[in-house]
């Protein structure tokens, strides 16, 4: 079992860190996937690193990763760069995606012969689950999609958070766990509003021929759950599958106490999805 830390400049102010987790002793011909964090999420949250160790060792190379603009800087685990996150769009987490792939393909990142870079997947936890579909819906690198109770709508923002930004220029979300006042701009907003129909996930899985796994807890939220069965009904290729109790983290905490069953099924389901599909 290997894990190895890797950072990529993206801009003069940006750069994507990131870990490999890898098991030679797991076989040849590994796919490779991709693990996409969600909103106030980290690549070091709680169960991240566990699941990645997990997955590694049932034979899928794993790739966690920070967004560059997710409010997470060096210290790796504290939201210390809050100017970032407030100009974080959909946009700016598609554009990280395309940088980390193409270092991937041109052999920049340093994988294993034993991975095989043409069975690339991609996991995203809830809001991760919408960047997730935006890259990988149209990009012919990637072989599948996994959702983890994951968005089906990319607003994500009230009225009453839109009210202050165009008052103010800016908004304002509490993150219940840090107790920080996390910020929102006129960016955010705007990414959102202004390409409606490219972010419109239930009509992109609707089109695409490639397979989608949605993993969803049925104790999640109301919105999730129900958007989970709107891209299953959409989706030309795709399977949903209900883990019973599952919250929205599948009752994993952060810091990390353990694993827990609804996270194992988790976890299960992934493999059965990406296994199979190994070339």
């Amino acid at each position: 079992m290997k894990q190895q830390a890797f950072s990529i400049p993206v801009e003069s102010d940006l750069t994507l860190r990131g870990d490999i987790h890898t098991d030679e002793a797991a076989g040849k011909n590994q796919p490779l996937l991709l693990f996409c964090h969600g909103f106030k999420g980290f690549k070091d949250w709680g169960s991240f690193p566990y699941v990645a160790d997990s997955l590694a060792k049932r034979g899928i190379t794993t790739i966690r990763f920070n967004f560059t603009c997710n409010g997470v800087g060096e210290s790796l685990t504290e939201f210390d760069e809050l100017e970032k996150f407030g100009r974080n769009t959909y946009a700016r987490e598609v554009a990280d995606l395309t940088v980390l792939t193409d270092w991937i393909l041109s052999g920049k990142l340093p994988l294993p012969d034993y991975v095989n870079t043409d069975r690339l997947f991609v996991l995203g936890h809830s809001k991760g689950g919408g960047d997730a579909i935006l890259f990988g819906a149209g990009n012919p690198h990637v072989a599948g999609i996994i959702s983890w109770n994951g968005i089906a709508n990319v607003n994500l923002f009230d009225e009453k958070l839109r009210h202050q930004i165009e008052e103010n220029g800016v908004g304002y979300i509490p993150n219940a766990r840090t107790g920080q006042d996390m910020p929102i701009t006129r960016a955010a907003i705007d990414d959102v509003d202004q390409n409606r129909e490219a972010y419109d996930l239930v009509d992109k899985v609707a089109k695409m021929e490639k397979p989608l796994c949605i993993i969803q807890g049925r104790e999640d939220f109301a919105r999730l759950v129900k958007g989970s069965e709107r891209l299953q009904q959409a989706a030309k290729n795709g399977e949903l599958h209900w883990i019973e109790g599952g919250d929205h983290t599948f009752q994993a905490r952060h810091p990390f106490q353990g694993s827990t069953v609804q996270l194992e099924e988790a976890i299960e389901q992934t493999v059965a999805f990406i296994l199979p599909m190994r070339a």
